[in-house]
């Protein structure tokens, strides 16, 4: 599992697995839900090159970026070879379970 802070984009946090070049379990933190639920879904099972150059550069709004662009930043870091940098334990899910003492 991979984990990235975006930069200048409403979202806080982008989790993805790659397997076999292909992105999975993509999960904005934060950001525009209805629309980030959607990219997930459409980018389920993607070639990482074609969801780079499908992504790269789109802007949102007045910014210079946007949540997707963001993702293709990093994927483009991980496809360079920066990929530990990005790789974390547990997912957000599971430390959050770990810390929560009802459950």
């Amino acid at each position: 599992m991979y984990t990235f802070t975006p930069s200048g984009v409403c979202a806080k946090q982008i989790l993805f697995s790659i397997t076999d070049g292909k992105i999975h379990n993509l999960q904005f933190v934060g950001g525009c839900p209805g629309s980030l639920t959607a990219i997930t879904r459409l980018l389920e099972g993607q070639e990482v090159e074609t969801v780079i150059s499908t992504l790269a550069g789109l802007p949102c709004g007045k910014k210079n970026t946007s949540c997707p662009d963001q993702l293709a930043l990093v994927l483009r870091d991980i496809t360079d070879g920066n990929g530990d940098k990005h790789k974390q334990g547990p997912g957000l899910g599971q430390v959050i379970r770990s810390l929560n003492p009802f459950g």
